[in-house]
């Protein structure tokens, strides 16, 4: 790539060019496989359940206590990788989920399931908003989206890829006396404990200390990035933790990650019942399909909303509502058009994250924003915990299989409404000037 963007500033423009090409293909690359070992579950349902007696319930904890281990430890990992900074805290991170995933091949029963499931969620709980609170320390405002745009892209390749990968390696059943999602947990895990190792000697905790930089580059780039904190809140984790604004973008992305787990989860299950079939290679390329086609809106609707920042907010929103639409419409169509409206809510609640991250950054900065940023995913894994439950609960509720999408398609029309309450002076970049409460 090129160019990233234009700034006046020459230097400025080489040292985000820089920061990119070092940066966002490690960001994207960790993602890619820790999303692969987050999601891998939904393929391992059925055999499991046939294999060691994992029930329906058992397994919504287990897919769901995973953000509730995330959620309880999302700020502490947040606010300790803003203190001893990122090389050790995300190297670290990647290496122990990796370890932990691979461990989900040898449970035996429901409860050692729910256990893994649960430290899974501690391994993981500090990476996911570390990688954005590196996003913020070196990237200015202008390009974050884009750049965030890039890291989430990791998510529809990693579900469009690992689909296919999850289902080959279950057909691995028997294999030197093993079922076979014992295989597609241990060998999906083994690349993220790699790529730990692999971080620590390559990152650098802020501009300051970028090695990939020359001093010139250094320079006009914390100063852009001090311009930027300059017109926010600058304080503790507490003043993150008061403010409304915080507190009002919590709730956002919480019922975003309700819309995107309450799917995801159960996506190879839906597929294979649209199918008549049962979950294997064949169902997991169809339910690849939502995925790749997320790709293209990942990739491409974050740099619209870069280039046009004052209608950040009308198109999150407008994501939204089209996911909603389409969680709806796979209720009630058949095969190919159920794929396609699928298609649609993937690109909707894919392509709407990295536009949301772009928010907290321009209304707090320093300890303030890795809190804001820690309690935002808090929140997210914290709701996406209750997803599985919320969609299970409902169907057996109305005995509908139908009535958990449609309980997804209202929770996110009520997202959309949330997102088109944020002011769009501040999705736009024109933040008021500081003031401490």
């Amino acid at each position: 790539m090129k160019t990233i963007t234009v700034f006046d500033n020459p230097v400025l423009n080489s040292a985000v060019t820089k920061a990119w090409k070092r940066l966002v293909p490690l960001m994207f690359s960790l993602y890619f496989i820790a999303f692969i070992d987050r999601v891998n579950v939904g393929f391992a349902k059925e055999a499991m359940q046939t294999d060691i007696g994992l029930s329906n319930a058992a397994f919504a904890l287990g897919a769901g206590i995973f953000f509730a281990a995330y959620a309880l430890f999302g700020i502490p990992a947040n606010l300790i990788l803003n203190k001893i900074g990122a090389q050790k805290w995300l190297s670290f991170t990647a290496a122990l989920w990796g370890v932990l995933s691979a461990l989900t091949g040898l449970v035996h029963n429901e409860t050692q399931f729910v256990i893994l499931r649960f430290l899974l969620g501690l391994g993981e709980a500090g990476f996911y908003p570390g990688i954005l609170l590196l996003a913020s320390i070196y990237f200015p405002n202008k390009i974050r989206a884009s750049v965030v745009g890039i890291f989430v892209l990791g998510v529809p390749l990693a579900l469009t890829l690992g689909s296919p990968i999850s289902g080959a390696l279950l057909e691995l059943h028997g294999f030197l006396g093993r079922p076979g999602w014992f295989w597609m947990f241990l060998l999906e895990g083994i690349p993220a404990a790699l790529m730990g190792i692999f971080a620590f000697f390559y990152l650098d905790d802020n501009p300051a200390k970028a090695r990939f930089l020359t001093q010139e580059e250094k320079t006009a780039l914390i100063a852009q990035l001090s311009t930027e904190q300059q017109q926010t809140v600058t304080g503790s984790a507490l003043t993150a933790l008061k403010s409304i604004k915080v507190w009002h973008l919590a709730l956002i992305y919480g019922t975003i990650q309700i819309s995107v787990y309450g799917l995801m989860f159960f996506l190879p299950s839906q597929v294979a019942s649209l199918m008549g079939s049962t979950i294997g290679f064949k169902v997991s390329l169809v339910a690849a399909i939502p995925w790749a086609c997320s790709a293209f809106g990942v990739y491409f609707i974050p740099r619209i909303a870069d280039k046009y920042p004052a209608q950040r907010v009308s198109i999150s929103v407008l994501c939204m509502l089209a996911a909603a639409l389409g969680l709806a419409l796979s209720a009630f169509s058949g095969p190919v058009m159920a794929m396609a409206a699928l298609s649609l809510s993937a690109i909707g609640f894919l392509s709407v994250q990295p536009i949301f991250w772009t928010f907290p950054p321009q209304i707090v900065s320093g300890s303030a924003l890795a809190a804001a940023i820690g309690f935002c995913t808090t929140m997210g894994a914290f709701c996406s915990f209750l997803a599985p439950m919320i969609r299970v609960e409902v169907e057996q509720w109305f005995n509908s299989n139908t009535a958990g999408l449609m309980a997804l398609a209202f929770i996110t029309v009520f997202c959309a409404l949330l997102i088109a309450c944020l002011s769009k002076k501040k999705a736009a970049g024109k933040v008021a000037q500081p003031h401490h409460s």
